[in-house]
């Protein structure tokens, strides 16, 4: 997201090949009105980057970081070991394993490095970016309202909507 604001959030992922299902978290922190940032960092390919993204995140501002990750998906484990900032993990659908490998490497840190684990693909990917909007409405009263605005909105479309036929209307 390009913003004269400073990024709030971190959306990053392990691959270019992640960003089909990541771009539903920045689609969503756009929506919501907070400025976020976007990176490949692989944990395996340049773990360099991903510990000095880590270590450096909370003085750049961050206040979350998204972590979307197939297959092996170390990355969520990896940042959120290296930073007290909280760390929402997507698994990315994986071809093998269709993202149970992912959900699972995700879900199993062990205690005492937490990451929080959301759905595998384009739901996990849209709700960490709602979670990390909640997270930053804490401190924020304009996004709060804005995470209000978009649950009442979501909850207006289904009271207007009651009948589920295609051509009810």
């Amino acid at each position: 997201m390009q913003s004269e604001q400073s990024p709030k959030v971190g959306v990053i992922m392990g691959s270019k090949s992640d960003w089909p299902v990541m771009e539903h978290a920045v689609v969503m922190l756009e929506r919501l009105g907070v400025p976020c940032e976007t990176r490949v960092v692989s944990a395996h390919r340049t773990p360099d980057l991903l510990f000095d993204y880590a270590r450096s995140a909370a003085e750049r501002g961050l206040q979350v970081i998204v972590a979307g990750a197939g297959g092996a998906a170390h990355l969520p484990g990896m940042v959120a070991s290296q930073t007290a900032l909280p760390v929402l993990g997507v698994p990315v659908e994986s071809k093998a394993l269709k993202g149970l490998d992912s959900l699972l490497s995700i879900v199993q840190m062990p205690g005492g490095i937490a990451v929080g684990t959301l759905a595998i693909g384009k739901a996990g990917a849209t709700n960490a970016g709602l979670l990390a909007a909640q997270i930053v409405g804490l401190q924020d009263a304009t996004v709060r309202a804005a995470v209000e605005a978009f649950r009442a909105e979501q909850t207006q479309t289904v009271l207007d909507n009651p009948d589920p036929r295609p051509d009810s209307e």
